[in-house]
This record gives structure tokens, C-alpha cells and sequence, in this order.
């Protein structure tokens, strides 16, 4: 090895030995020092602490509580609908057997267990299919794990609802700041990491220790017991029956949160600073991008702001193809047998967790099939198993075509599609999305996000009790204890 090449090395490790030292935030004039009683911790730890520390008591903007609404409830509606589901049943089960003390609830099932069985199940049934929330910038879906998190510890210490709100809000700026700053996708690609467990851990963490009370001393210990659980492999992509892959987004994440939360507030001590120093974080995972990301304005820019509502039931590289499918099915008014081919053409590495996957919701092809079949999807249809082998969508699915379009690659975290149909007259129409309804750029308004949820939670919840579970969510400050929110969230 050269002299030159030696150098750089030494130069990279003092970097990231130093990062909570060298990167100061200019963009967070309101949050004070107050965790730098110790010289050794740097000020990226001290930012990032403090942050924490006084989230309990910090108002939130108005638009960021009722965005934050909108994602508690569409998280919530997640779990419902996939207590249906055979990941969602496996998780009230496993908590059925292994309840601990009746202190949380465990949605749309009879069991009350203990906080941590709690976030685990309510985390895998939020991520029992691909209905909840994703966040682009990051590649992670930051409310599986952070809402079952915030409910959990939330009610061992009998929060109030704006508490939790902004205990939820505060996950949310946590954990997906962690994985942009790794680097997102291509960090996943290149570490075999799984980005969605390492957020999920960390904004988990975050969200449970502002409903524990913890202070900003208690953060700095909190932040690196979750270092230390922060894990994960990109090898969920192998999983075919989503079970593993609820647990991977959703489930170990929120245990991993709450395991840390529960913890420090126990007593428990740690490392001052695990973001600087010999074997920080950010020397174990080596970020692509600068460390000082993880505080990037902070207290300013909001990331459940920058988090998108699936419209679609279905994976989120398969939002944009079906929108755009449905917008020109309903302009042109062809139907499947006047259809020759389609072709849709995502984003490379995107199209690559979708493409001829044996789960419906997260295949492709299939998907394109059924809207061609039905002229839309719904929740019943993206979780049809059986209707992978019905020949009238295998049919339509040998038309389909995906193309891993490295020019809008280029364009992520932005999912932009572009769908072409050539018809049996040989006419061709094509249509480009690039903002799906319930992006960032082109929010859900409460009625939209109402009337999903009710989709999703009537059937089992009921018309009525549904009603008053979104009515209750909406009207979150007024509730003294969330314990109060039990008789609503679970099944008669």
C-alpha cells in the first residue's frame, strides 16, 4: 500500500472517529447544548440528544400534527387489515403465547401483553403486507415500527395523546435521517444491509424513549444501546410468504425500540457518544454520505413531511406503473383483450424487488395483469394468491413486460414509471407519472386517508367501530391515557 493511499485512510478514520466533533449544525438554532457536560461527546451527539430529550414538551406545527394523524391512522389501518392476513394471525398468536404482563394491546385481537411482545406483534401486523407508509429519501417505511413503538411503551407509562403524536413525529425524524445518511438504497445494494430494519430501529427508539420520559443525559445511552441492535439483511427480499419480512420491517424494529427505551428508563447506562470515538456507528456501517446528514435541519425540516400514503395496496415501485396503467385505462376505455402488450419501465434497482415475485402485492406483473382483468385494485385482489394461477390473468400477465430503466434510475429517491400499451389495432398510448397520489409532492387529504382506513378496517372492525376509531385519532389531544384507545383498536 502507497503512502498516498495510507494517508487517505488515516484521513477517513479521523473523519469519522470525529464526526460528532467536526459536523456542527447551523440549521438547529433552538435546540441548546445541554448534553455536552462531558468533553468527549461531540456535537452531532449533542445536537441529535437534546433534540430528543425535549420532543416531549416541543409543540409541533399544525400541518405536522395533522400529517402526523394521517400517518397514525393509515398505520393503524395497516394493522387491522393484516390481522387478516397470515403474517398479522401469526403475530397475535405469538403474542397470545408469550403475553408477558397485560400492559399494551395488541390491535384487532383480545390480547393485552407486556410492551415489548406488544411493539413486536402490532409492528409485524402493521407490516403484514405492503399497505403502510414508505419514505423515499431514506428507503425505509418508517410507521410499522415506529406507531406499535409509541403505543406500546405509551401505554406501560399512560401517555396523553399529544404525547404521542409527537413521540410518533419524533420517529419519524429520527430513523429515516439515520438511513439517508448511510446512503439509502445503494447502501442496501452495496452492504447487503437492510435499510428498513436500521431505520425502524432507530426512529422505534426514538419514538419509545420520548413516551418513557427520558431525558436528554438518558438519549445520549439510549442512542447507543440502539446502535447496538441496529441490524438487518437486505436478504428479506428472498422472503416468500412475508412473514420474515414482517418481522425485518416492522416487528424487530419495534422491539429493538422498545427493548432500548425500557432499558435506559430502568436505569440502565451506556456510551456517552457512540456517533465519535474508537468503533463509533458510523465507522461500523461507513455512510456514503456526510455524517452530519443525521442532524440536517433538524427541528426545521419534518420527515413524516417527506413520508408517502400508499395509494395502492401493493409494493411501493408499483405505485406509479398502476396509477399510470389506471389513468389510461380510464382515458382511452380499452379493456383486456384489446390490449397486445405493456410495457413499464421503473427505475432499475426498484424493478428488481418487484419483478415476477411470488407475493402478489409485490409483483409486478401480476398486479399490471389484475388491473388490466379488473380495471383496478383493491386490498381483496393484491392478497389473492390463488389468482397467480388463474388463467385469465396469466394471460394478461404474458403481455407485461418490466424494464429496468437506469434513466429513471437516476431520478430516485423520485419513483417516477412510464407505461406503455399497445393495443390489438396497433395503437400505442403511454403515460408518465412521476408524483402518485400520496406522494410528499402530491399528498392524501384526510378524506382520502379516511376513506382508505375504512377500507381497510371495516371488515373487521366493523362500520360502526370504525368510525369511531378515526373520529378518536383525529381528536387525539384530548385523550388523558391512550390506554383509552384500547376498547376501539381491538375485536369484539
Amino acid at each position: 500500500m502507497s503512502s498516498n493511499d495510507q494517508s487517505l485512510i488515516l484521513t477517513r478514520r479521523r473523519l469519522l472517529q470525529c464526526a460528532g466533533g467536526l459536523f456542527a449544525t447551523s440549521a438547529l438554532p433552538a435546540v441548546r447544548a445541554e448534553a455536552a457536560d462531558t468533553p468527549q461527546i461531540g456535537q452531532l451527539m449533542t445536537t441529535l440528544s437534546t433534540y430528543m430529550g425535549e420532543a416531549a414538551s416541543r409543540p409541533l406545527p399544525a400541518p405536522v400534527v395533522e400529517k402526523t394523524k394521517h400517518m397514525i391512522l393509515d398505520t393503524i389501518a395497516a394493522m387491522v387489515s393484516g390481522s387478516e392476513l397470515p403474517p398479522g394471525r401469526f403475530a397475535i398468536q405469538f403474542a397470545r403465547t408469550y403475553r408477558g404482563n397485560p400492559v399494551s394491546t395488541v390491535v384487532a385481537s383480545t390480547v393485552v401483553c407486556g410492551p415489548i411482545e406488544a411493539a413486536l406483534a402490532n409492528g409485524m401486523l402493521a407490516h403484514s403486507d405492503e399497505t403502510d407508509d414508505t419514505h423515499p429519501p431514506s428507503q425505509s417505511h418508517p410507521g410499522c415500527a415506529v406507531v406499535p413503538a409509541a403505543m406500546a411503551v405509551g401505554e406501560q407509562f399512560g401517555i396523553d395523546g399529544t404525547r404521542f403524536l409527537r413521540a410518533v413525529s419524533l420517529g419519524y425524524d429520527v430513523g429515516p435521517r439515520v438511513t439517508a445518511t448511510l446512503g439509502r438504497l445503494q447502501y442496501m445494494v452495496d452492504s447487503h444491509r437492510s435499510t428498513h430494519s436500521i431505520s425502524g430501529t432507530f426512529g422505534a427508539a426514538a419514538a419509545a424513549a420520548c413516551t418513557a420520559g427520558l431525558n436528554t443525559k438518558q438519549m445520549l445511552w439510549l442512542l447507543s444501546y440502539t446502535a447496538q441492535q441496529a441490524s438487518g439483511l437486505a436478504s428479506w427480499q428472498r422472503d416468500t410468504e412475508h412473514v420474515e419480512k414482517a418481522f425485518d420491517f416492522g416487528g424487530m424494529p419495534a422491539r429493538n425500540g422498545v427493548t432500548a427505551a425500557l432499558l435506559v428508563q430502568a436505569g440502565g447506562t451506556g456510551v456517552d457518544d457512540v456517533l465519535s470515538g474508537a468503533d463509533n456507528f458510523f465507522q461500523g456501517f461507513v455512510p456514503k454520505n456526510d455524517p452530519a446528514m443525521l442532524v440536517d435541519k433538524l427541528g426545521d425540516r419534518y420527515e413524516i413531511m417527506r413520508t408517502n400514503v400508499k395509494k395502492w395496496t401493493v409494493g411501493a415501485p408499483i405505485q406509479a406503473p398502476l396509477d399510470a396503467l389506471d389513468t389510461l385505462i380510464k382515458r382511452h376505455r380499452f379493456d383486456a383483450q384489446q390490449v397486445k402488450q405493456v410495457v413499464a419501465r421503473v427505475a432499475a434497482a426498484e424493478a428488481t424487488i418487484v419483478d415476477n415475485r411470488e407475493i402478489p402485492d409485490i409483483c409486478l406483473q401480476h398486479m399490471v395483469a389484475v388491473m388490466l382483468v379488473d380495471k383496478t385494485v383493491s386490498f381483496k385482489s393484491a392478497h389473492d394468491q390463488k389468482r397467480m394461477q388463474d388463467p385469465a390473468v396469466l394471460r394478461e400477465r404474458a403481455k407485461v413486460r418490466l424494464v429496468h430503466d437506469e434513466e429513471l434510475e437516476r431520478l430516485m429517491p423520485r419513483r417516477e414509471a412510464v407505461v406503455e400499451v399497445t393495443l390489438t389495432d396497433g395503437k400505442t398510448v403511454s403515460e408518465r407519472v412521476g408524483n402518485v397520489r400520496g406522494t410528499a409532492e402530491n399528498p392524501m387529504t384526510r378524506e382520502d386517508i379516511v376513506a382508505k382506513a375504512r377500507d381497510l378496517m371495516t371488515p373487521v372492525l366493523g362500520a360502526s367501530g370504525c368510525q369511531k376509531l378515526i373520529d378518536r385519532i383525529f381528536d387525539i389531544e384530548t385523550t388523558k391515557n391512550i390506554k383509552d384507545l384500547r376498547p376501539l383498536l381491538q375485536r369484539g
